[in-house]
């Protein structure tokens, strides 16, 4: 799997197929215990083989996290912090922003997210839909070379799911690397470069949205689909 400067790719599969494996193996948060990872064309430095396999280079390490900003299913926020601090801490710990620089750029996040009104209050004052928008708002902070989501919409309901949606496609029309983890076959279909299906574990499928979609070539994704389109 290949993931281009600009491009979107989806992960699409069944619950243990191995999407969220996958995208937690690239932002080296897993390890791996086969096969290469390339991150801007560098390979990721290993010790050790199989289940003892670790990352070898701790500077490497930090390094390629850091330029990988994950947002998670559950929203992930602190919540003793309120949102604006949520999104300036790694900022200034990790990157180490002057602190009145981070809370500028917290705000003008905010605000791109559309909660801006919302900077002084703590998560659970927040909607689902308001949190993982913050959240997405925390991960832009650390102005990554690519965006990993996983499953960012399925903990929330239709309504507030659409809130989050509008602010990953405008994400995907500002030219960003993503791979997206998802449920929904609309996203993946209207947002992806690429889309991958796996299953088992394994890549049974990847090409663009509309050969993937429209003309599954192996029998296990034209099952997939069928299933969910409840039909």
């Amino acid at each position: 799997m290949i993931a281009r400067r600009g491009e979107v790719v989806s992960l699409i599969g069944s619950s243990g197929s191995g999407k969220s494996t996958l995208l937690r193996c690239a932002n080296l948060l897993e390890d791996s215990q086969s096969g290469e990872i390339l991150f801007e064309g560098e390979p990721v430095i290993w010790r050790g083989h199989g289940a003892h396999r670790r990352p070898g280079d701790r500077k490497q390490l930090i390094r390629i996290r850091t330029n990988l900003s994950m947002v998670f299913q559950q929203f992930n926020l602190w919540a003793h912090l309120t949102i604006l601090q949520n999104v300036m801490e790694a900022p200034v710990t990790v990157l180490k922003r002057d602190r009145a620089e981070a809370a500028r750029l917290g705000r003008a996040l905010l605000d791109k997210v559309g909660i801006v009104d919302k900077a002084d209050a703590y998560p659970a004052q927040l909607s689902g839909g308001q949190q993982q928008r913050a959240a997405i708002a925390r991960a832009l902070a650390m102005e990554p070379t690519a965006l990993l989501f996983d499953e960012p919409t399925s903990a929330l309901d239709p309504e507030l799911e659409q809130e989050v949606v509008k602010v990953i496609k405008a994400l995907a029309a500002e030219g960003r690397t993503m791979i997206l983890v998802t449920h929904d076959m609309r996203l993946a279909a209207d947002l992806s470069d690429h889309v991958v299906f796996l299953h088992k574990g394994r890549i049974e499928e990847e090409g663009p949205p509309e050969t993937l979609f429209g003309n599954p070539q192996t029998e296990r994704l034209q099952q997939f689909l069928s299933h969910s389109q409840g039909g």
